[in-house]
C-alpha cells in the first residue's frame, strides 16, 4: 500500500509503425517534434512561515479520487496536454521503434509461454498456476494430489490408476476480455476446498472487487465485495471470509467480515489512525485469524481464535512507536520476529499461547548485529528462517529442539528466496534461488533428512548459457566511509576499458532491499554490449536494518550520494566512463532518479523516472492522498516540523530543479496510479524541460489505462520494459539529433 513497489517499467505504447501518431511520421528533413509547451498558474503556498511558489499544481485533478475509480473522468486541459506530451514522446523515439520490436521479440522469446508453476500442495490437492501458449493472464489450477500426506498428525494416501483430471478454478484471460486493464492480486481457496474467491482490479488503481466461486458448480456467488484492498482471508473453519476495506482516500481502514458465501457484512475492526496499514490473515497452523497494524516504524497485532471467528479480535501486545513486531503461531506457542529491546536487526522471540503479550517474550533466535532476519515460516516441526546481510541472503532451518543448519550459495551475488511450505504438517519447505546470471530454479527441500529436490529450472526457450556471463561484486566507498555493494552484470566478451555502456538500477527505500537476481529482460542490453549494475544503497535493508535506518528522514540524503559514489567508484574502476551511464529507478527510487539529476546531471547520459516519486513537499503536505500520513514515518512530517519541511525541501527533485546542463530525462507514469500520482512526473517534465541548457531531450510516458505498476498483461508489460531499454540505448547515442 505505500510506495514499495519496484517496477522496471510503467507506460504501455504500441510498437508497430502504423500506431505512431502523425507528429512522429515526419518526412525527411523536417524539422524536429517540437514538444509542448505547459502553462504556469502560480499558485503561493504558505506554510510553517515559509513560502514556496508552484506553477503546474493545476496539473492535480481535484477530483483525483474519482479519476483513480474512473480515467474517463480526467478533466480535459489535464488530458489534452498529456495526450500532447506522449505524442512529442513517440515522435522523439520514432527511430527506436525497430530497436523496440527487437527488443520485445527477443523478451517474449526468453519467456517459456507454456508454462506453469510448481504445485503447492493442501491437503487432498495440489495447486498451481499455469500460462497457455499467447496468454497475457494466467490461468488458476488444481488437480487430485497424489502419494501420502499428512492430516491432523495422521497420515493419508490416495493413488490413482489413470492421472486425475486437473480442474480450472479462474481463467484470468476470460476475466480480462474486453477491459483495458485487469489484474488479479489475489486468488485463494478456502481450508475445506470448496470456495475459490479472488480480487480484481480492474483499472490499475489497486480498488478492487472480491468474487467467491462454488468451486463444484462453477457458480460466481452473488454479493459481490466492493471498495477492497484486495486483501482477504477464509476463516478456518471456511464459514466466513474477512478482508481489508478501501476507503475513498485509498487508505485501508476497515476490516470486515461475512459468511462466505453470503450475507450481513459485519466490522470486524476500524483503525483509527490515517497514518496505519492494516490486513488480514491467519496463522500458520490455522488456530488465529491475525489482524495486522504497522507503518513504517510501528506495528501492532490483534488475534481471533479459530474456534470463534466471530469473536472480538484481542491485542497481542499493545503499539508503542518504533518498536515493530509481527506474530505466527507455532502449534503451542506464539512465534514473534521483533526489534524489541534494541535488536536493531531483529530477533525472534517466543510466548505462551495464553499470554501473548511483551511481558511473556522470551529469545529464541536473539539478535545478531548485521544479520537481518527478514521473515520466517513456521511448519509443524520446524521454524525456517531467511536472513540478510552484505546484500546476500541465507536461509536458516531450526527444529523445535532448537537444532540449526543453513542453506548455503557460494557465488558472490545471488539471490535466495524462501517461499515456505503450503501446509502446516509437513516437513518439506521450498525455496528458489537465481543469480543475475542463474535462471531461477525451485527446490523442495526436507528440513528434517536435509535432502533437496529440484522441482523446476526456469527454461529459456530462444537459449541461454551461463558461462557466456559474469557476476561481480564491488564495494563503492562512500562519502562518509561506508561501502556501498554494487553487483555488476556483463558478458564474458564486454571489455572493462570504460567503453561500454552501462545501466545502473537503484532503489533504496522503505528497507526493501534490491537482490541481486536474474532477469531475462536484462539480456536485451547485456547482449548489445551493455554492462549492468545494481547499486545497494542504503535506504534498503540490504546490509541490514540499519542500512536502511541511515538513510531516512533526516538522513534520506545517504541514498542519493550513496548512488552517486557507485557511479563515480565505477568509473574508476573503468566499468563505464562519465555521460554514458544511463540511471534508472521506479517509485521511491523514482526520487532517487530526481535527487541525482539535480545533483550530478554530469554524470547520467540518461535517466529513466519510473513513476516518479518527486514532487516531496506538495505529496507529503497532502494529507487527503493515500499514502501522506502513512509515510511521515518514513519522510517525516512537513506539515508541522520545521526542521523536516526544511531538510526534505533541500532534495525534493521538483522543488530543486534549476537551470543546469541536464541529461536525456524519461519520466513515465499511470493515470490510475494511488501511489505516486500523475501529475508528479508530469510536473517533473514541464519544469525540467525549460530550465535544461544541454538541449537534451526531457520526455513523459503516461499509460492512460494503467496505475502503478504498468500494464498487466505479460506481454503488454514487455512492450514497456522494450520501450525504456531502447530509451537508453537511444540516449547514449544521442539519438535525438536525428529526430
Amino acid at each position: 500500500m505505500n510506495r514499495r513497489q519496484v517496477i522496471m517499467s510503467t507506460a504501455a505504447t504500441a510498437l508497430s509503425a502504423s500506431a505512431v501518431p502523425a507528429l512522429a511520421r515526419q518526412p525527411a528533413g523536417a524539422s524536429m517534434p517540437q514538444p509542448p509547451v505547459a502553462k504556469k498558474i502560480p499558485v503561493v503556498i504558505e506554510q510553517l512561515g515559509r513560502t514556496r511558489t508552484d506553477d503546474y499544481q493545476w496539473m492535480k485533478d481535484d477530483n483525483w479520487q474519482a479519476v483513480l475509480r474512473d480515467p474517463t473522468l480526467i478533466k480535459a486541459e489535464v488530458k489534452a496536454h498529456l495526450t500532447a506530451e506522449n505524442a512529442y514522446r513517440e515522435a522523439m523515439m520514432a527511430s527506436t521503434l525497430p530497436l523496440q520490436q527487437t527488443m520485445f521479440a527477443e523478451m517474449r522469446g526468453r519467456i517459456k509461454e507454456d508454462d506453469s508453476s510448481v504445485p503447492a500442495p493442501d491437503g487432498g490437492w495440489n495447486y498451481y498456476v499455469e500460462y497457455k501458449t499467447g496468454d497475457q493472464h494466467p490461468r488458476y489450477m488444481r488437480v487430485e494430489r497424489q502419494g501420502t500426506w499428512m492430516v491432523d498428525g495422521q497420515p493419508v494416501t490416495k493413488n490413482f490408476v489413470m492421472a486425475p483430471t486437473p480442474q480450472l478454478l479462474l481463467d484470468a484471460n476470460v476475466l480480462a476480455e474486453g477491459k483495458a486493464y485487469s489484474e488479479v492480486s489475489a486468488a485463494s481457496h478456502s481450508p475445506d476446498h470448496a470456495l475459490f474467491a479472488y480480487a480484481e482490479d480492474a483499472q490499475g488503481s489497486e480498488v478492487h472487487k472480491i468474487y467467491v466461486k462454488d468451486i463444484a458448480t462453477g457458480e460466481v456467488l452473488p454479493d459481490v465485495i466492493d471498495s477492497a484492498t484486495g486483501d482477504f482471508v477464509f476463516s478456518p473453519d471456511s464459514q466466513w471470509i474477512f478482508w481489508t476495506n478501501r476507503d475513498d482516500n485509498g487508505r485501508p481502514d476497515k476490516i470486515f467480515r461475512r459468511p462466505a458465501r453470503g450475507g450481513e457484512t459485519t466490522l470486524v475492526y476500524e483503525e483509527a489512525d490515517d497514518g496505519m496499514f492494516i490486513g488480514v490473515g491467519r496463522t500458520a497452523d490455522d488456530q488465529f485469524i491475525l489482524i495486522g497494524i504497522q507503518n513504517q516504524e510501528t506495528s501492532e497485532a490483534r488475534y481471533i481464535p479459530a474456534t470463534t471467528p466471530t469473536a472480538e479480535p484481542v491485542v497481542l501486545e499493545p503499539r508503542v512507536v518504533a518498536i515493530r513486531y509481527d506474530a505466527d503461531h507455532w502449534g503451542d506457542r506464539w512465534v514473534i520476529r521483533t526489534n524489541a529491546d534494541d535488536a536493531i536487526d531483529f530477533k525472534i522471540v517466543q510466548a505462551p499461547t495464553a499470554t501473548p503479550s511483551k511481558a511473556n517474550w522470551t529469545d529464541l533466535v536473539p539478535h545478531t548485529p548485521g544479520r537481518f532476519i527478514e521473515g520466517l515460516d513456521l511448519t509443524s516441526g520446524h521454524l525456517a528462517r531467511q536472513e540478510r546481510a552484505d546484500a546476500n541472503t541465507r536461509i536458516i532451518i531450526r527444529d523445535r529442539a532448537g537444532a540449526e543448519h543453513e542453506i548455503a550459495v557460494d557465488e558472490p551475488a545471488f539471490a535466495l528466496s524462501l517461499s515456505g511450505a503450503s501446509e502446516f504438517d509437513t516437513t518439506t519447505t521450498r525455496y528458489a534461488y537465481n543469480s543475475p546470471s542463474t535462471p531461477t530454479q525451485t527446490f523442495d527441500y526436507d528440513m528434517a533428512t536435509r535432502e533437496r529436490t529440484l522441482r523446476k529450472t526456469q527454461q529459456i526457450p530462444s537459449g541461454h548459457n551461463i558461462e557466456d556471463y559474469v557476476v561481480e561484486r564491488l564495494n563503492a566507498p562512500a562519502s562518509d566511509g561506508q561501502l556501498v555493494p554494487v553487483t555488476v552484470l556483463r558478458r564474458k566478451s564486454t571489455p572493462v576499458d570504460g567503453s561500454a555502456p552501462l545501466l545502473l538500477y537503484g532503489y533504496g527505500s522503505y528497507g526493501i532491499p534490491m537482490p541481486a537476481s536474474f532477469s531475462t529482460n536484462r539480456l536485451s542490453l547485456v547482449d548489445r554490449g551493455w554492462i549492468y549494475a545494481i547499486a545497494h544503497i542504503r535506504g534498503g535493508s540490504d546490509k541490514g536494518w540499519g542500512w536502511f535506518l541511515d538513510a531516512r528522514k533526516m538522513t534520506k540524503k545517504n541514498t542519493f550520494t550513496d548512488f552517486i559514489a557507485a557511479a563515480e567508484h565505477l568509473i574508476d574502476r573503468k566499468y563505464a566512463t562519465t555521460g554514458h551511464i544511463v540511471a534508472q529507478g521506479g517509485s521511491a527510487g523514482g526520487l532517487l532518479m530526481g535527487a541525482v539529476t539535480n545533483m550530478r546531471p554530469d554524470l547520467w547520459a540518461g535517466v529513466i523516472g519510473q513513476v516518479p516519486f518527486v514532487d516531496v513537499i506538495n505529496t507529503m503536505s497532502d494529507t487527503s492522498l493515500p499514502l501522506t500520513p502513512p509515510e511521515w514515518p518514513e519522510w517525516g512530517n512537513p506539515i508541522e516540523d520545521a526542521a523536516a519541511y526544511d531538510y526534505m525541501l533541500s532534495y525534493s527533485p521538483y522543488d530543486q530543479v534549476a537551470p543546469k546542463a541536464y541529461p536525456a530525462v524519461l519520466a513515465t507514469g499511470g493515470l490510475s496510479d494511488p501511489r505516486v500520482t500523475y501529475w508528479e512526473p508530469e510536473k517533473w517534465v514541464a519544469k525540467l524541460r525549460p530550465a535544461t541548457t544541454s538541449g537534451k531531450p526531457v520526455l513523459l510516458k503516461i499509460n492512460m489505462e494503467a496505475g502503478h505498476g504498468g500494464a498487466a498483461g505479460r506481454f503488454d508489460y514487455l512492450k514497456e520494459v522494450a520501450h525504456d531499454y531502447a530509451f537508453a540505448v537511444w540516449a547514449v547515442d544521442k539519438g535525438w539529433e536525428t529526430a
